[in-house]
């Protein structure tokens, strides 16, 4: 990164809190981030090692820009902001961003009205909410539309209706669209029947509620009186069935995160008054960013920023390193003090954990479908390599010997997910005598693909050497003398680098990066392969040159003999008979002579 063109633009930039953006040539922002320091975290994106979603955004960053702010706080506040307006590709994005429904009275109109919303505005009227739960929201909407008399629809009031509509029929609405039909004073008393309700202040409706039942009954309105009786029944439902609370005493969100480097998913589980009354999920698909404090810092502002009903208590599996900062605004959403921590111990530990493994889980399903699993992880190796495709078949080939001797070349074969172990191959190499693992590959890979393109047989999508830029050299060199354009790569053991023909420098991917962990995989079954065919072989030499040393015995017969008897071991164990119907009698006495004479005391 010496050489980039960002980075004296990065040794400039200001030495105070704020919010930085890089953007590619043609303007378009790819990430948004912000600092306590600026020129510090700036200049971190100019080092050696960078998280391959980092370091492919700094490849084709070409701007940098500053916002200087007097606070980390309103850092935090403005990058928010700039992410939801460019949603850049390389920032955590929460795209999922519907909020729990609240009730609206629209209390700053002269006839106000009650819905459902999922925004609340700076404007005047009243919110009542958040309404956790599936169904919660529809039972209070429902209670108001068919038990109150508040109206729900969107007229505009002037008076000037001809009759009232079928709610006022039912007794549930007073008909302000009609002229003299109410007076302000009797919705007015609606509304705030209304108000109490959804405030939670039941024992103070209560009695309200019944007192007015029994005068509109003494005075003969029975109607009128039955529709206090419902909403005195709709009230006892409403008080048995609610378990959910404003956010306030004993209100704690509960936050978990699960992912693979690639894709990630949140779960939140909302407890109120020590019970658990929802849970909500969100999945990012090729995030490319691990599970850690900054995709839970990124996520907690977007989803409280959504959801403005903070609780008192923020819990999380993954402390964020700017969780001061975190809590700082989500303070400010709330307006009091909220605490964000990752408990150790006790009760919070196991429910922290409980909020983990819900995340896990429903990881586990979103992503980890079988078929879906091999299409992104074939997908997957192509994007990182910069190869043409995705990578479903992939065979990897590897050196093994012992100074020179026995030299065996092995190959396995990894497709659609799993090591083909009926397809793995070795390779008894003549060239490089002397421990020329280049000349070794190259030999084996002439002869593999020499005769699979003979035969018509199929091809893989990427020929994986262990070893580094000689020995992807030699494998290279060999495919194009057979004219066959295979993608090929070299891993190397010391620091796990991917060397690819066109590429200058090699690759680095991060340590739990799935393609890495793929690579290392298929890596070291084709070493545990070549090691045991290796040892196989030599042992085989070894022992066909000690009878090679017996007069009369040439390789054939050597071969012969083990083959039949199975090891030197067996040879010597074998009768002068038995080892006559092998070879003869003449050689079979020399055997048994030689081999029993090299034993005795």
């Amino acid at each position: 990164m010496t050489d980039h063109p960002l980075l004296e633009r990065a040794q400039q930039a200001p030495e105070q809190p704020g919010v930085y953006r890089f953007e590619d040539a043609r303007g378009k922002v790819l990430y948004v981030g912000k600092a306590k320091h600026l020129r510090k975290r700036v200049l971190s994106y100019f080092a050696r090692d960078l998280a391959p979603r980092i370091a492919a955004m700094i490849g084709r960053a070409r701007r940098i820009e500053f916002v200087v702010t007097r606070t980390e706080v309103e850092a935090l506040i403005l990058e928010n902001r700039l992410i939801k307006q460019h949603r850049p590709r390389f920032n955590v994005l929460l795209r999922d961003d519907k909020t729990y429904p609240y009730v609206k009275i629209t209390t700053g109109e002269a006839w106000p009205r009650a819905f459902l919303t999922r925004r609340v505005l700076d404007d005047g009227n009243r919110y009542f909410g958040p309404f956790l739960g599936r169904h919660m929201a529809a039972r209070v909407m429902d209670i108001i539309r068919t038990r109150t008399q508040v109206r729900t629809c969107t007229l505009e009031i002037d008076g000037t209706a001809p009759r009232p509509c079928l709610y006022h029929a039912m007794g549930a609405c007073l008909a302000p669209c009609v002229a003299g039909m109410t007076t302000p004073e009797a919705y007015a008393e609606a509304v705030e029947e209304v108000e109490l309700l959804l405030d939670g202040r039941h024992e103070e409706l209560r009695p309200r509620l019944e007192t007015q039942m029994w005068r509109a009954s003494e005075q003969d309105e029975f109607e009128r009186a039955a529709r206090y009786r419902d909403l005195l029944q709709a009230l006892e439902e409403l008080s048995r069935g609610q378990h959910v609370e404003l956010a306030g005493s004993g209100s704690v969100d509960v936050v978990g995160v699960a992912g693979d480097g690639r894709d990630a998913t949140v779960a939140v589980l909302l407890y109120r008054d020590g019970r658990l009354v929802d849970k909500r999920e969100f999945h990012w698909e090729g995030l490319d960013q691990p599970p850690d404090g900054e995709l839970m810092s990124s996520f907690l502002v977007q989803y409280y920023e959504a959801n403005p009903a903070v609780p008192e208590r923020v819990e999380v599996s993954v402390l964020p390193e700017d969780h001061e900062v975190v809590a700082d605004f989500l303070r400010g959403l709330r307006g009091t003090r909220v605490t964000l921590a990752c408990p150790q111990r006790g009760e919070r530990a196991r429910v922290r954990d409980l909020a983990a493994d819900n995340a896990r889980e429903a990881f586990r399903l979103r992503f980890r479908h079988p078929r879906r699993d091999v299409d992104r992880v074939a997908e997957a190796v192509g994007s990182s390599l910069d190869l043409p495709g995705p990578v479903r078949r992939l065979e990897c080939l590897d050196v093994s010997h012992l100074q020179g001797e026995a030299q065996v070349v092995s190959l396995v074969v990894w497709e659609n997910g799993r090591m083909a172990k009926g397809e793995y191959r070795s390779f008894n190499v003549r060239a490089g005598q002397g421990a020329d693992d280049p000349a070794a590959i190259a030999e084996a890979v002439r002869r593999r693909y020499a005769r699979r393109v003979a035969e018509s047989q199929p091809l893989p999508d990427l020929v994986l050497i262990d070893g580094g830029a000689l020995q992807l050299a030699a494998a290279h060199d060999a495919l194009a003398e057979l004219g066959c354009a295979l993608p090929v790569a070299a891993l190397a053991k010391r620091l796990e680098e991917i060397y690819l023909p066109d590429r200058k420098q090699p690759l680095q991917l991060g340590g739990s990066h799935p393609v890495r962990l793929l690579l290392q995989q298929v890596r070291d079954e084709a070493h545990r392969f070549a090691v045991t065919r290796h040892r196989r072989r030599r042992k085989a030499r070894r022992m066909a040159t000690q009878l090679l040393a017996i007069p009369g015995i040439g390789p054939t017969r050597a071969q012969k003999l083990l083959t039949i008897f199975g090891s030197l071991d067996g040879v010597r164990a074998a009768s002068q008979d038995a080892l006559a119907e092998a070879v003869g009698q003449k050689a079979a006495a020399s055997v048994h002579r030689a081999l029993h004479e090299a034993v005795a005391p």
